[in-house]
């Protein structure tokens, strides 16, 4: 009989934002193409006073191989994007030896949720999709560290 707690363990994360800055597009020491950039993601709430806030989380977000190519080339401050992925915990030591860890998204699929420079307008119609790409990260054995 299978584990039923097994079944239990999900590691899904579904985000809409803008990007905070310019994605930084790198490239491993085998030449595949890692994007990363950070999502600000927005959530609206009435506090007690019955008051709108906002609140915004600031999300890491890497995207891997031609997907990530695709990100660094299409994307800029500010773009607006759809991403699916999955949570990733990282700890790394700073230049001082202190040691750090957080969390970041290994993004599985982005979506442009705008239509990139020089795109047809609505009149035309694309020839190819442009504007959905999936990624998958390098398995945990085998996978190539970047610095960033």
């Amino acid at each position: 009989m299978a584990n039923p707690l097994r079944l239990l363990q999900l590691n899904n994360v579904t985000l809409v934002g803008r990007l905070t800055r310019d994605p930084e597009l790198r490239f491993t020491t085998s030449g595949a193409p890692v994007c990363r950039f950070d999502l600000a993601v927005n959530r609206r709430y009435k506090d007690k006073a019955g008051e709108w806030k906002d609140d915004t989380s600031f999300v890491p977000v890497v995207v891997w191989r031609e997907a990530g190519q695709r990100c660094g080339e299409k994307l800029k401050k500010g773009s607006p994007v759809f991403v699916e992925g999955r949570l990733k915990s990282k700890s790394w030591e700073t230049k001082d030896g202190q040691k750090r860890s957080g969390l970041e998204v290994d993004a599985l699929r982005v979506q442009f949720l705008e239509k990139a420079e020089g795109a047809p307008t609505t009149d035309e119609e694309p020839s190819a999709p442009d504007s959905e790409i999936g990624a998958e990260a390098p398995a945990a054995a085998g996978a190539e560290e970047v610095p960033f």
